[in-house]
């Protein structure tokens, strides 16, 4: 999970059956029940449905589903591309381009670290 800037907010790495749905609603109940995480989230179609909605509800956060465009050409939707511009961003890091790590607990500590540097980068860049 990410903010608007693309800043990691939490992270959760589960098995390749697990959908994003399920993804999500451990990683709410992981993350101390859903404390410090904001209060509206933005997700893609994949969340949509009434029984995602109910929930998440239950830890008092709302969900706002952002469709695809319906029309041909060109139109930037607001919303979309975090996650994936965050991704391309840890994707630099040379231990994350790939799965090298045995544990999971090791590349969500990678995952961490690597968004560690990314905003003391950005925080030296103001001072």
């Amino acid at each position: 999970m990410v903010d608007q800037l693309g800043l990691l907010i939490t992270a959760l790495i589960s098995a390749s059956i697990c959908t994003d749905r399920d993804g999500l609603d451990a990683m709410l109940y992981y993350h101390n029940k859903g404390k410090g995480i904001p209060k509206k989230i933005f997700g893609d179609q994949g969340y949509s449905g009434k029984s995602i909605r109910e929930r998440i509800g239950r830890y008092g956060i709302e969900l706002e589903v952002v469709k695809r465009r319906e029309k041909m050409g060109f139109s930037i939707k607001a919303r979309r591309r975090m996650v994936e511009r965050t991704f391309g961003w840890l994707e630099k890091f040379r231990r994350l381009s790939k799965d090298y790590e045995q544990i999971s607990l090791t590349r969500m500590s990678m995952i961490y670290l690597a968004m560690i540097r990314l905003m003391l980068k950005r925080l030296s860049a103001f001072s």
